[in-house]
């Protein structure tokens, strides 16, 4: 690790918790006390499988909440880091200047404008063509967001606690009801219903592929749409616009790299556990693919085709988005099935 570690640690904090002051309350109910939930397991290191205290987390939220109110109105904290001082959104730089400690730094905007920040253990770094990659293990600072995977420019990030914590609430909520599908197949491939917490555990080292594969379609959409799509993301003013043009980046990413990369490894598992997240407007917007998986199962050429006509189709799509204003964008994603594939 590197001096001056503990105070890294308390500034990217502080930058996450006026981050969550801002943006933390800007979704339904109740998956923001689902979320806190997961923060509170996180914070207290508890593990999956045995639920938080209702009451002490109540007190939690609260005390949580009133500290918010303190801090929502602050500036973001520079980081230190070898002697200088960082803007918290530098994260080529602070990763540069953290080389050889053992720590990656992530730093960006999310969905409906929200910062997001972690710092974390550097599991693993490699090239994945003009890309390099970064896994993180254990992490040390996090807001309550956690994503599991990233793209800041030409690096990708995949944080293994973020996945876990994802796979272990996708698996929690599979396992009231226990329905057929998608992710019923992939979770008792991984034999979750002999051992759920080793389950996950494989889960997570096996589906951490399939989250790289998708930062690498999304760095190969960002050159297809160019430099622009970046600015439009960042100017929309509403949500539903932002929602389109996401899913579309998304279907892009996953026809051009995704889904042919897992189809070339055989990883039918990991099919399966892809097309349990292919929800939302992503799935409106490709039927197609729907019917392939529907009909044929994971694996089968199908899927290869319908991936291939995606290519094309949402590439297009891409670019037809950026020629259009906010509200005609938002238009068009109330009648998502006159644009779908």
């Amino acid at each position: 690790m590197i001096a001056g570690m503990a105070a890294l640690v308390a500034a990217v904090q502080a930058n996450c918790d006026i981050a969550d002051a801002r943006h933390a309350r800007d979704v339904s109910l109740c998956t923001y006390l689902l979320g806190m939930r997961e923060f509170y397991r996180w914070e207290h290191q508890l593990p999956y499988g045995v639920s938080p205290p209702r009451d002490e987390v109540g007190r939690w939220i609260a005390e949580r909440e009133a500290r918010w109110e303190e801090i929502v109105d602050e500036d973001f904290l520079a980081l230190p880091v070898a002697g200088r001082a960082f803007d918290p959104f530098a994260a080529g730089e602070i990763n540069a200047a953290l080389a050889g400690s053992g720590l990656v730094y992530g730093a960006g905007i999310g969905r409906f404008h929200k910062p997001h920040f972690f710092l974390g253990q550097l599991d693993r770094e490699e090239r994945r063509g003009d890309a390099q990659l970064l896994v993180c293990g254990c992490e040390y600072a996090r807001d309550i967001s956690a994503i599991p995977a990233a793209s800041q420019g030409a690096t990708l990030i995949v944080r293994r606690e973020a996945l876990r914590q994802w796979l272990w609430e996708k698996a929690e909520g599979w396992n009231v009801k226990q329905q057929d599908g998608s992710l019923k197949s992939a979770l008792l491939a991984y034999g979750f219903d002999a051992d759920p917490q080793a389950a996950i555990e494989r889960m997570t080292n096996g589906e951490i592929e399939t989250l790289v594969l998708h930062e690498e379609g999304e760095f190969a959409a960002g050159r297809l749409l160019g430099d622009d799509w970046s600015a439009k993301l960042d100017g929309f003013a509403g949500k539903r616009a932002e929602l389109l043009a996401r899913a579309v980046r998304d279907n892009l990413a996953d026809c051009l790299v995704t889904l042919p990369g897992l189809l070339q490894r055989g990883a039918e598992d990991s099919l399966h556990f892809w097309f349990s997240t292919f929800d939302g407007l992503r799935r409106e917007l490709f039927p197609q693919l729907v019917a392939a998986y529907s009909r044929v199962g994971a694996g089968d050429t199908a899927i290869l085709e319908a991936a291939e006509a995606g290519r094309a189709h949402f590439t297009a799509l891409g670019r037809r988005l950026l020629d259009m204003d906010e509200s005609a964008i938002e238009a068009l994603s109330h009648e998502a099935g006159t644009i779908a594939l």
